[in-house]
């Protein structure tokens, strides 16, 4: 499923069919450049999820917990996969809770699948494409 040229205004209004898209699956992975909107992105699904906790990105700890029932990742600054698994990256996407991944690549081999990815471009007219795809 795509989304194309949608500002971030609009974003609020993609979120329910992104939603719907991946209701089934627990792992969703965020991918795209710096600045691309991911985290902007996982703060309206946040809110439309019923989280009252404020979002924000977990760059330094690698993991926020939001309302006890969702877990976020940014894994931007992991060197490799043993970093995570030092961690208890395992444990958490084993949870059976929500597990919101931003930059996944290099963690891809932990990921059980099926997940659901969300890929982000950021265009020239600051709207995003957003790409979604069922990993199985």
């Amino acid at each position: 499923m795509d989304f194309l040229e949608i500002t971030e205004p609009e974003i609020s209004a993609i979120v329910p069919q992104i939603f719907d898209f991946g209701k089934e699956y627990n792992i969703w992975t965020f991918s795209g450049n710096l600045g691309a909107g991911k985290t902007t992105l996982i703060k309206a699904l946040a809110n439309f999820n019923g989280i009252k906790d404020p979002i924000s990105s977990p760059t330094f700890g690698y993991v926020n917990q939001y309302d006890d029932q969702l877990y976020h990742f940014d894994c931007y600054r992991l060197k490799d996969i043993f970093e995570a698994m030092d961690f208890g990256m395992e444990e958490y996407l084993d949870s059976g809770k929500r597990c919101w991944i931003e930059w996944p690549e290099v963690i891809e081999n932990l990921l059980p699948i099926p997940y659901m990815e969300i890929k982000i471009e950021h265009n020239k007219n600051n709207s995003r494409n957003i790409h979604l795809n069922i990993i199985k």
